[in-house]
């Protein structure tokens, strides 16, 4: 965790992965082929989804967290891995769509009635604003390199 007293800068990475199966592929194929041998070694939440309109779209939200630039290299590091030592090639279309972006805030709207207005807040904390600003500038350039690969 970055940041000091109540406000913080927490870095949860979200990817949004969007896949196509080939034809004669079904999600099942596709959780074997994608599923991870190892590991982040911190806190994540992959979240899979099968499009409505579409089934064989198959998306995939990643949310990941990440006390520190290292930190994110390294799980970065560790899905390189996974991906090379199990590619998804048979089982999917070439074409991927990829969004990427840093957790700004976590809201709670499962209450009933009225909401009141609070400041952006992760895992019950006050976010910094303007140092998310300077992590996305850097996360930005560490995704760069991890895209080449």
């Amino acid at each position: 965790m970055l940041g000091l007293g109540r406000i913080m800068v927490l870095m949860y990475g979200v990817a949004i992965l969007k896949r196509r199966l080939r034809p004669g592929k079904t999600y099942e194929d596709f959780r074997k082929a994608w599923f991870h041998e190892t590991g982040f070694a911190t806190a994540n939440r992959m979240l899979t989804m099968l499009n409505i309109a579409d089934p064989s779209e198959v998306i995939v939200i990643g949310i990941t967290r990440a006390d520190s630039m290292e930190d994110a290299q390294r799980v970065l590091a560790i899905d390189q891995q996974e991906r090379g030592a199990s590619p998804l090639d048979e089982v999917i279309e070439p074409d991927i769509d990829r969004t990427f972006g840093l957790l700004v805030a976590e809201d709670d709207f499962s209450g009933d009635g009225s909401l009141e207005y609070r400041p952006a807040e992760i895992d019950g904390r006050q976010v910094d604003l303007k140092e998310v600003e300077a992590q996305v500038t850097a996360v930005r350039q560490l995704l760069r390199d991890y895209l080449r690969h």
